[in-house]
């Protein structure tokens, strides 16, 4: 997915791609742990900065472990998902999907193992923060350049260290590929079946690689998806369930109730109902 299709497909949901936005991990992860587990993709960039614990991420359709001060650049239009512990804190910071044409179109893991590399990062990310929480002029052209300044630095280091990118298997490149397909096309009718047509495999090939790479089938990584959805539209807007189902590519609201119950327990109603209100973002004005 290019960035000019993603930039489509955002205006038509209404999202807003040029915004910047640093909002603390264990405030996402409070607000329910589908928010940071679920598979979902963004149309615009994230990047992830953990500084103390540890935990899990999939890019891609690839699972691999994090811990402290690591660096995670996450391309728009990426399905992923991580899981974080208790004691796990960091940072995810949403960039300006115009400033992706200064970062990889991969997804990029860097381990900041030296104390001078996390210093050299840590002011970079004080002065982004500094100025998108700021309200003198000229902030949101500072807040866009020190966003800029942390792309070189990640080029930087990604030069530098080694097994920045994830693996480049078979099994690899077709799970990418799948996900790549999911994250545009996760709304429609398709079953793993049809998406294994596209890509001139078998589903039990399909399944058998996703299961390799990241331990879940490739069903799994479709349904992830496509709750994910449902639960942010449940819970941050005001849709009629009815609509929300058809979005999704479900043929009635009745069966689309009852694939939610059975994942995660709850009617949409009584989902709707209990949850609370979007998460307070740190710094969010851009």
């Amino acid at each position: 997915m290019t960035v000019t299709d993603i930039s489509a497909f955002a205006d038509k949901t209404g999202v807003d791609t040029e915004r910047l936005e640093i909002v603390s991990i264990t405030s996402l992860a409070q607000h329910g742990h589908w928010r940071t587990a679920a598979m979902r993709s963004h149309a615009a960039p994230r990047l992830l900065w953990i500084t103390r614990g540890q935990g899990r991420i999939t890019l891609s359709g690839q699972t691999r472990g994090f811990g402290a001060n690591n660096l995670i650049y996450i391309p728009p239009g990426t399905l992923h998902g991580y899981d974080v512990g208790v004691h796990t804190f960091g940072q995810q910071i949403t960039l300006p999907l115009s400033l992706a044409g200064d970062w990889s179109a991969q997804p990029i893991h860097l381990r900041l193992r030296d104390v001078v590399q996390q210093k050299e990062f840590m002011s970079l990310l004080d002065n982004l923060e500094r100025e998108n929480a700021s309200t003198d002029p000229g902030s949101d052209r500072a807040a866009v350049h020190h966003a800029g300044m942390i792309s070189v630095f990640v080029e930087r280091q990604t030069r530098l260290l080694s097994e920045t990118t994830l693996p480049d298997s078979s099994a690899a490149r077709l799970v990418r590929r799948y996900t790549k397909l999911i994250a545009t096309e996760f709304h429609s009718e398709q079953g793993v079946t049809e998406y294994a047509r596209k890509l001139n495999v078998t589903p039990t090939h399909l399944t058998r690689c996703c299961q390799q790479t990241c331990g879940r089938s490739a069903l799994k990584l479709l349904n992830d998806r496509i709750l994910f959805e449902a639960r942010k539209q449940l819970s941050e807007t005001s849709r009629p369930i009815c609509e929300i189902a058809s979005s999704l590519g479900f043929r009635s609201a009745a069966y689309f109730t009852r694939r939610f119950q059975a994942e995660t327990g709850l009617t949409p109603s009584a989902f709707r109902a209990q949850s609370t209100v979007h998460p307070q973002h740190s710094a969010s004005r851009h």
